[in-house]
């Protein structure tokens, strides 16, 4: 499979319906093994929260935690799903491409350059998200829909995993789903289960992002698959 083909099978897997577990939640301990029991459960996307302590308070994984996946994940056919919680993410694009993302996602709050950032992701060869916090509005993503491939709708406050879904966010989804042009992906992060999953199915999001509520849980592939279930996602 040539370079090309292999991008546009990763862009594809972003625009179908799936569950995407994170690894914000995992057994850092048993990461590889946690990683590897939801892929064989059928897992398609692998959900990567980059924090750095400043653009929210905690620190968690750098580049070489998306290296040190990067095979197990594309070998199964899979994505690495990278989301950028930090200040000025243009900044870092580069080292996430080299270590193995499929897909970059920064947040418009978080630097003054997001069409640059955006490009940035682009020229890379990796799909480019921007994401909103639950306080922006949807208009923020007006100037730069036609650079992205995938918007991400947080439906928690970023920063903490285990934290409850806000119920507005369905009406922000479908605000989003509406003013998105068409082939873009829509993502939502926070507070997504068994129970949630559908309601933002319906609203018009493609890729739920699940945390705690699969890694969290005493068997990850049983949750992923009641999500999955629950939201009609392949």
């Amino acid at each position: 499979m040539s370079v090309a083909d292999a991008a546009e099978r990763r862009a594809a897997v972003l625009r179908e319906r799936r569950v995407a577990p994170s690894i914000l939640s995992a057994d850092l301990a048993r990461l590889g093994s946690q990683v590897d029991e939801v892929l064989a459960a059928g897992a398609r996307v692998i959900h990567v929260d980059v924090m750095d302590g400043h653009f929210v308070p905690p620190i968690t994984f750098g580049a070489i935690v998306v290296a040190a996946l990067a095979d197990l994940v594309h070998d199964a056919g899979g994505v690495l799903d990278v989301h950028l919680m930090i200040e000025r993410p243009e900044r870092h694009v580069a080292d996430f491409a080299a270590a193995g993302a499929d897909s970059i996602t920064i947040h418009v709050e978080a630097t003054p350059h997001v069409r640059y950032a955006l490009d940035a992701i682009r020229d890379a060869g990796v799909g480019a998200g921007a994401a909103l916090c639950p306080a922006t509005p949807v208009q923020a993503l007006d100037e730069v829909a036609d650079a992205l491939d995938l918007a991400l709708c947080m439906s928690v406050n970023p920063g903490w995993s285990a934290q409850r879904f806000i119920p507005g966010s369905v009406g922000k989804l479908r605000r989003l789903r509406a003013a998105l042009p068409d082939g873009v992906a829509l993502q939502v992060d926070g507070g997504i289960h068994d129970r949630t999953a559908g309601p933002a199915v319906a609203a018009g999001a493609n890729l739920l992002v699940a945390g705690s509520a699969v890694f969290g849980s005493g068997d990850p592939a049983g949750a992923y698959a009641r999500i999955v279930a629950a939201s009609g996602a392949a």
